[in-house]
């Protein structure tokens, strides 16, 4: 076994290696940039190495630094975790070359496997049922077109490198493929580097389900069992679970074969993952979608539901021993499912969102279990991908897994970044989730039922009590003429007003006045209350707002208060209107483009004076991995253009301003 190793990654990923690596007595190496200086990752280390700015090209995507840094740390082998160089074939050869054990696959089956084109033309000569699609590496545009002809819409158009949906498109309308083939270029080549693109028929409500397999280099490849991925948003996976509820026994045996026949076929060692697309009327019809030559994100259901410890795994394989299971020893016990929770805002789109983390909870107690790369007082940048955490739930069956994981995602507490945590929670009590009727289509078809309806009248409450509670001296007394709260000498209380806004909504005024026993405050909406505020701490308060108590967990940044509450969250803002005019907040309105998210402009399409039609692409914001395309409100004119590509913009700055023309004006 090794001695020392280093982990080529960041975030909750690089934890979970280390926490195993801690447990066999293995010395680990963290790496990081600049912008992962005070990282979780970096803290829970034995050793941790600089390797450059925060931009990834030039630290966790540098072949030649991660092979210093292990060099000069004495490293004896490399865990490459999931993402960035996780599947790059130049990586492993040059761990190889360097004398270093690259904790994966060799750098054949990594650069066979990591071709999809390959991939799917090596597996069917194995025997493995593919998906119909295009044939051949490195088609033009236009021999994209003509397959997608060929088979017939609707069709996904899918990067040969790389995986995690990053640069998968949903074309069903001919008219719109070449600019979804550009998009899709250009996500592939910012994502992986290569901008290569195959075809595929496109089968209506599929789900997805994959199958974990282990080879060592003894001549032994067994499987672990499916896992379930069905719950997707824009293709890429939010809910893993293990075992499939669609599965029979016989089936499960099945695609366990094909999996170890595609393993075998590519001459495979290491953990794995064979994924195939089973429509969800004919489980028994399954096709081979791809290989990810890597450790799973979902990887923790299986080590639930099996009992093993995949990393342990990776790194005995790795330094040569054999598997120590066979394909009998492998039984599922009970069911688990995981949740990702990432940056970013489902009030919003799903938007990336960004921050510093000012209160952290993460459940962490049998039978849930949270894999997290946070910490409290960490700058969530970005630069990276918005995953933060992942939170799994065990249960002894379906149903018991489900309650566990709602729960232990209300208990989830991060304050200071926006987060899908909610939504989660929503989407696992949603009914088809519930009952396991689900496919891939499902979150996008009831996404409307999925998200916040609107901001609860006690959080805005909550928000104007806190601001309007009085400021007590030292002694304990409380100065009257220093209060907030509307105080007089004589008469009714004065209204004190609030102006407030939730970042992409509008600006709400709520007011508040000192009553017997509390205060009264008048709501956006016209209606009122008492609110009385009960308890208050460093990162709790508690308010009884007519005669119900509500418990929020509490921050305060310079910009506002914080407030969350069974996953989600609420960053309450004063909005001063003369300042937001002054600052040029005003000039934005149905002629102003401004950013959705923070991130960089990667495109420009137009210039000032430039003619454009609603709906025309104008710009094209990135962050985290995903582009946001701006497009033009109406007919008109660009009047202002006030970013170029490469342009690091902050959410809400404005971008440009599309002048209508004099007919739709008058109009």
């Amino acid at each position: 076994m090794f001695n020392s190793v280093l982990v080529a990654n960041r975030g909750e990923i690089a934890v979970r290696v280390i926490r195993t690596l801690r447990a066999l007595g293995i010395r680990s190496v963290a790496v990081f940039s600049d912008a992962d200086a005070d990282a979780k990752h970096v803290r829970e280390a034995d050793t941790a190495v600089r390797i450059g700015p925060a931009a990834a090209a030039e630290s966790y995507l540098s072949v030649e630094k991660l092979i210093d840094a292990a060099r000069r740390t004495g490293a004896q082998a490399v865990h490459p975790g999931y993402g960035f160089l996780a599947e790059n074939a130049g990586f492993a050869a040059a761990c190889e070359a360097a004398g270093l054990v690259f904790i994966g696959p060799p750098a054949s089956a990594i650069s066979l496997m990591g071709d999809k084109i390959r991939a799917k033309e090596t597996v069917k000569a194995a025997g493995v049922p593919v998906v119909p699609g295009s044939s051949g590496s490195g088609l033009s545009d236009a021999e994209l077109t003509a397959a997608a002809a060929e088979i017939g819409m609707p069709v996904l158009l899918k990067p040969s490198a790389g995986g995690g949906g990053k640069g998968m498109r949903l074309v069903r309308d001919a008219a719109l493929l070449a600019d979804e083939i550009a998009a899709a270029r250009r996500e592939a080549r910012s994502s992986f580097g290569d901008d290569t693109l195959l075809v595929e028929r496109w089968i209506d409500r599929p789900r997805h389900i994959e199958i974990q397999v282990l080879a060592d280099g003894h001549g032994n490849v067994v499987h672990l069992g499916e896992r379930e991925c069905s719950l997707q948003r824009r293709h890429q996976k939010v809910v893993e679970e293990a075992p499939s509820v669609l599965l029979t026994p016989e089936i499960r045996a099945a695609m366990g074969e094909a999996a170890v026949s595609a393993a075998r076929s590519c001459g495979y060692v290491g953990a794995g993952t064979v994924e195939f697309i089973v429509p969800g009327g004919d489980p028994s019809s399954y096709y081979f979608m791809e290989m990810n030559t890597r450790l799973q994100v979902e990887h923790p259901v299986t080590e639930l539901v099996t009992g093993l410890d995949l990393v342990e795994l990776q790194l005995r394989v790795a330094a040569g021993e054999a598997l120590p299971v066979t394909q009998a020893d492998v039984r599922l016990d009970g069911h688990a499912i995981e949740a990702r929770v990432c940056a970013e805002d489902p009030a919003r789109g799903f938007l990336p969102s960004g921050g510093r983390v000012l209160a952290l909870s993460e459940p962490d107690t049998s039978p849930v279990r949270t894999d997290s790369g946070l910490t409290a007082g960490v700058d969530v940048g970005s630069t990276y991908d918005p995953m933060l955490s992942k939170v799994i739930a065990w249960g002894p069956d379906r149903a018991a897994a489900l309650r566990s994981l709602r729960a232990a995602l209300a208990d989830t507490v991060i304050l200071g970044v926006p987060t899908n945590a909610g939504f989660l929670r929503r989407l696992l009590a949603h009914p088809s989730v519930v009952t396991g009727d689900m496919d891939t289509g499902l979150v996008e078809r009831d996404l409307a039922d999925l998200l916040p309806e609107g901001v609860p009248a006690e959080v805005y409450a909550t928000a104007a009590l806190l601001r309007a509670a009085p400021a007590r001296q030292a002694a304990g007394w409380v100065d009257p003429f220093g209060s907030a709260n509307g105080w007089r000498l004589g008469g009714t209380p004065a209204w004190t007003v609030h102006p407030f806004r939730i970042p992409g909504q509008d600006p709400v005024e709520v007011r508040t006045r000192a009553v017997a026993g509390g205060v009264e405050v008048l709501l956006p909406g016209g209606d009122t209350l008492r609110a009385r505020l009960v308890a208050g701490g460093a990162d709790r308060v508690t308010v009884e707002l007519d005669g119900v108590t509500h418990a929020f967990a509490h921050a305060t940044s310079p910009e506002g208060v914080w407030l969350g509450r069974d996953g989600d969250t609420w960053h309450v803002t004063a909005y001063d209107p003369v300042e937001a005019s002054l600052s040029g907040r005003a000039h934005a309105g149905a002629d102003t483009l401004a950013a959705p998210m923070p991130g960089t402009v990667t495109v420009v399409k137009v210039a000032v004076g430039d003619k454009v039609t609603a709906g025309q692409s104008l710009l094209v914001v990135e962050a985290m991995k995903m582009e946001h395309v701006i497009s033009a409100p109406h007919d008109g004119t660009v009047a202002e253009l006030d970013v170029t590509p490469g342009t690091t913009v902050a959410m809400d700055q404005i971008l440009a301003v599309v002048t209508p023309d004099a007919e739709e004006e008058a109009a």
